[in-house]
């Protein structure tokens, strides 16, 4: 019996240890899977855009998407532009959306004529 106490006596010490977990946040991402609740949101945005129709209005695409992240409005030569950006990917870690991680929807008019950064940045260069 004093030789088993002995043994664990000596043992323990060896069997604690000290945990250093270290994260920029993205450790959180993988572990939570696809089940995430930002990751969902994001699948759906990208799947309700995959569904809109050239000329689809801009009020019936609010009642799909909610509101946007962020929105833009121009009037130039009597038409009115409206883009609206909802977030469709992750790219930084920090919580935080930027308009890089969504998708711009761009509306002429009040009526869609476009999705995506090419027609985006082909509007804004013009």
């Amino acid at each position: 019996m004093k030789k088993a106490l002995l043994i664990a006596a000596l043992t323990v010490p060896f069997l604690t240890g000290c945990v250093i977990a270290v994260s920029d946040g993205e450790a959180e991402t993988h572990w939570a899977g696809n089940n995430s609740s930002w990751e969902k949101h994001h699948q759906s945005n990208r799947e309700t855009i995959a569904s809109l129709g050239l000329d689809s209005s801009y009020q019936s695409v609010l009642n799909q998407l909610k509101t946007p992240d962020f929105t833009e409005l121009l009037k130039e030569d009597g038409d009115v532009y409206q883009v609206l950006f909802y977030v469709t990917h992750s790219i930084h870690s920090d919580g935080k959306v930027t308009k890089d991680e969504c998708t711009p929807l761009i509306f002429k008019n009040e009526k869609l004529i476009g999705v995506g950064d090419s027609i985006y940045n082909s509007l804004s260069a013009a």
